[in-house]
């Protein structure tokens, strides 16, 4: 047989296979309006698992019996995806419980952040609400976190990503341990500059204090001075702050200009970060569930069941809405080892059709879902 006749008997074969789709789909439709009448839940993974195993056993060749699984188990996904959109049509689903405001009300807000005068979490505060707001410091993230939710503070500030050493561990996590929500987002460029006391030079340095991911990011400067002891320390600030108490010529700190300038310490060597650009994403966060109308940036975390093909299948809820993913992270989920919660910031608000109805899907399919904010 001629490839050309092959070829028309596969496009033959393709068209059945397209018609018989769109029939399965109406069909699908029509189970999306039962589920509505009578309450149901779109999911059945009973019925789903048991119609997967059928599937599987109409053909003797192991090999086509895989397939086979794989396909259905891609339509079933695509008519559960139907029947979301169809739900979030009708108002059934798809409506998270935020509440849009045209702005963040910031008149006379307390804000909280991490470290002491001059650290950048400080920078970031000012850089966002303004030099004259009531900015303060406590000693942890978690400080933070646990402000906010007692109410003793509006608006917290906190690092979540670098351009250069990745993200902010601690941090991640605890977006999970408390109910407060990502309201904004501010980028600050960090200077990361070499500083010690006044009559110091670089080469009396022996030792040298940061903050842990601001040692990280200037690995490459560090590793110029390999007999420079390092010490992490809650924040470039403290560092910056230790040196000056300290008194002691032979000691540096890492941190940004303001820090030196906070502390009268000499600035003994700048551009010091990796690759030179060097940025740090902080999230402004609340405990009350709003967004901006005008926002355009989602982020959720869920936990899936640790099988095959099922982080693929959540995440196919991105595609099927025309949604752009920007990030995805993952974090050990506490007493449960080896098992991963994931982060996703995706583009989009709370009030797109898309956005509705994509949560609706991960909601269903997945286990504890949350919206960390729309920003």
């Amino acid at each position: 047989m001629e490839l050309s006749d092959i070829r028309k008997k596969i496009d033959s074969i393709d068209g059945e296979i397209v018609s018989l789709y769109e029939k399965r789909m109406r069909l699908c439709e029509a189970v999306a309006e039962y589920k509505i009448e009578n309450g149901r839940n779109v999911l059945d993974p009973e019925r789903e698992q048991n119609k997967l195993l059928s599937l599987g056993e109409l053909t003797e060749d192991e090999r086509i019996s895989k397939d086979v699984t794989e396909l259905f188990r891609q339509i079933m996904a695509m008519s559960r995806r139907r029947q979301y959109s169809i739900m979030t049509e009708r108002g059934i689903k798809g409506k998270p419980p935020f509440m849009a405001v045209d702005s963040l009300d910031t008149a006379g807000a307390r804000i909280i952040f991490q470290g002491i005068t001059g650290a950048y979490s400080e920078a970031a505060a000012i850089a966002f609400f303004g030099n004259k707001a009531d900015i303060s410091p406590v000693a942890t993230f978690r400080d933070v976190m646990r402000a906010i939710g007692e109410g003793r503070g509006d608006y917290g500030v906190l690092p979540i990503e670098n351009s250069s050493s990745g993200i902010v561990n601690a941090n991640y996590d605890l977006l999970t341990e408390y109910e407060n929500y990502i309201v904004a987002e501010q980028v600050l460029e960090i200077d990361n500059c070499l500083m010690g006391l006044p009559g110091a030079e670089l080469k009396d340095i022996k030792k040298v204090y940061s903050h842990p991911q601001a040692l990280m990011q200037c690995t490459r400067f560090l590793d110029k001075h390999p007999s420079w002891e390092q010490e992490g320390l809650g924040n470039t600030a403290m560092a910056a702050k230790k040196v000056r108490d300290d008194g002691d010529v032979f000691k540096a700190a890492i941190g940004g200009r303001r820090a030196a300038e906070v502390y009268g310490l000499k600035i003994l060597e700048t551009g010091i970060s990796v690759g030179g650009n060097n940025f740090t994403r902080f999230i402004v966060v609340g405990n009350q569930r709003i967004f901006l109308r005008n926002a355009k940036k989602i982020s959720i975390c869920f936990e899936i069941e640790h099988r095959s093909g099922s982080l693929y299948e959540i995440l196919s809820h991105f595609i099927f809405n025309d949604l752009n993913m920007t990030k995805i992270e993952s974090r050990p989920i506490p007493d449960r080892p080896f098992e991963y919660r994931f982060f996703v910031d995706f583009e989009g608000n709370l009030v797109d059709s898309g956005v509705r109805n994509a949560l609706s899907g991960i909601r269903e399919e997945s286990r504890n879902l949350r919206i960390l904010g729309n920003y």
